[in-house]
């Protein structure tokens, strides 16, 4: 399938490697010109000769930081006014409830929320002019399947859901969309992490706690980055036109309610 975006220009916030990587292959595959960024100066730049591999476009890399106006700024220097804004940022750390303080929870919220809100408030104007845009939020299957230790993911998370389908009712009729992807379980470095989390907490080793990640998705299975790239690039295509507003859950069929 032609996915109708081949020349377009899209920014992918932290997209050195996980999910972020995921998308901007997946569009650097269907022509899109692609915009990556990563704070670590070395790997955001062999993450992009690595694209550019298979890319059907140009790939430009940004070192810089989204939670910072300096990072959102380098940016939009590269591609002031992108037709794609994928918005991405590494999930807060797992805390109990009660060791969360209120600096913990301000960096949450600047970092999961504001910042994507900011970047949405710069693109959007162009957007709404050409008659074209394609917003896609990473959040977490956290947004409506909260848990205890995630609450510093789901709180902030939840608020950008909130906020951004809210804006999706307004901009929609000049054919610009906002929607939400939701992951939970995907083989990254992400996963290695909750897995030692989780190693920590119930005092497991590691095997058992990768084998814990497994059996909680109904697939028995991690997803596939390239998976959860595919779905942003179709959301981000022509075809996807009619669709905004929505959290999408890519989690091999764990979600357990009906809406």
């Amino acid at each position: 399938m032609d996915l109708g975006i081949r020349g377009r220009t899209a920014i992918i916030c932290a997209s050195s490697r996980g999910l972020g990587r995921a998308c901007a292959e997946a569009l650097a595959r269907e022509g899109v010109n692609v915009v990556i960024n990563g704070r670590d100066a070395a790997r955001i730049k062999k993450t992009a000769a690595e694209i550019s591999e298979t890319a059907q476009a140009q790939v430009q890399a940004v070192v810089g930081d989204v939670t910072t106006a300096e990072g959102r700024a380098a940016l939009l220097a590269i591609a002031p006014t992108p037709d794609i804004l994928v918005n991405n940022n590494a999930g807060p750390s797992p805390h109990a409830f009660d060791d969360i303080t209120g600096d913990m929870w301000m960096e949450a919220v600047a970092a999961n929320m504001v910042a994507p809100l900011l970047l949405a408030r710069a693109v959007l104007p162009a957007m709404i002019e050409r008659k074209f845009g394609r917003i896609v939020n990473i959040t977490s299957a956290m947004v409506t399947t909260p848990r205890p230790h995630m609450a510093l993911s789901s709180g902030a998370r939840a608020g950008l859901t909130a906020a951004m389908k809210g804006l999706s009712l307004d901009v929609a009729k000049s054919n610009v969309t906002i929607n939400n992807l939701l992951p939970e379980r995907f083989d990254t470095d992400r996963q290695e992490q909750m897995a030692r989390v989780t190693m920590q907490r119930e005092s497991i080793g590691y095997e058992e706690a990768r084998r814990r990640q497994v059996q909680s998705i109904a697939a028995r299975r991690l997803g596939r980055p390239e998976e959860f790239g595919a779905m942003c690039a179709f959301l981000c295509s022509v075809h996807a036109g009619f669709v905004s507003g929505q959290n999408i859950h890519l989690d091999g069929g764990t979600y357990p309610a009906l809406m």
